[in-house]
């Protein structure tokens, strides 16, 4: 009994929404949060890329170490990493079923164990920058480097709504719930539950967009009331609003591990 009640603590909708704001609003504070937002992106871009055309075993190792470590020092939620694990698991282990119904057998489990590292040092870095990135920061950082003002508004709202999102996603469920009868048996391995919850989640998609919608043009509306359109094409207020974006010398101490750390992995790869 206690077990379950750790896994139904566990797997609410409210738990899932404290760590999912969690990590969009990087609360706590980590190596990764003292660094300037721009080096994050640029070093993101190179792992983000890079090991996708790698085929070394040695480097993908490494690199592979290197996102672990990065991952442990930015606290990742354990919520998204066993969301990365499963997906993970579930890709290659449908690979491999795929492989074997066309005539494949165990051998094709090395090179989609590898694909898998590859696959987990990518997501490792994506999950390890974002979760570091708060909005402001993020939509920031974009606008300095060049990006359009619209995407950066863009991305930036999208953090921002998404709390909004999830109270009225769990408003809606709740009064799905009050207005049904849930399944009086639970079933085979709560089948009948998880059924009644799947077709709950389904009806509640279209109400959500609805919502959303309205409250995008409320938005939109009240911004362009303040003068947001003149502000994104004014260079000047752009560089005002940006200019807390400083390089440190932790921002070169990262740069320069990244590199020797790069160096060292490249290296062993000709060495072995």
């Amino acid at each position: 009994m206690e077990l379950a009640k750790f896994f139904q603590d566990k797997l609410s909708l409210e738990y899932i929404k404290n760590e999912l704001v969690r990590t969009a609003y990087s609360v706590e504070e980590n190596m990764l949060t003292r660094l300037d937002p721009r080096v994050l992106l640029i070093w993101y871009c190179y792992f983000g890329i890079v090991p996708w055309f790698i085929y070394s075993h040695t480097i993908l190792v490494g690199y592979f170490i290197f996102m672990v470590f990065l991952t442990y020092k930015a606290k990742v939620s354990p919520l998204i990493l066993t969301v990365l694990i499963l997906g993970l698991i579930g890709e290659v282990g449908l690979l491999f079923l795929l492989s074997l119904l066309f005539g494949g057998n165990i051998e094709a489990m090395l090179p989609m164990f590898w694909l898998s590292i590859k696959l987990a040092s990518i997501s490792l870095a994506s999950v390890s920058v974002f979760s570091s990135l708060n909005p402001e920061k993020f939509s920031d950082a974009l606008l300095r480097l060049g990006f359009p003002d619209k995407l950066s508004f863009s991305i930036a709202y999208g953090y921002r709504i998404l709390p909004t999102l999830f109270e009225e996603f769990q408003q809606i469920i709740l009064s799905y719930r009050l207005r049904g009868k849930s399944p009086s048996r639970s079933g085979l391995l709560y089948w009948r539950k998880i059924v009644y919850l799947l077709r709950i989640f389904i009806r509640s998609f279209y109400p959500l967009m609805l919502n959303t919608a309205k409250r995008s043009r409320t938005t939109v509306e009240a911004l362009e009331t303040k003068g947001f359109t003149y502000g994104t094409n004014n260079r000047k207020l752009i560089q005002l609003k940006t200019s807390y974006l400083k390089l440190t010398y932790l921002d070169y101490a990262f740069i320069l591990i990244t590199f020797f750390y790069l160096l060292i992995v490249h290296s062993l790869h000709f060495v072995l």
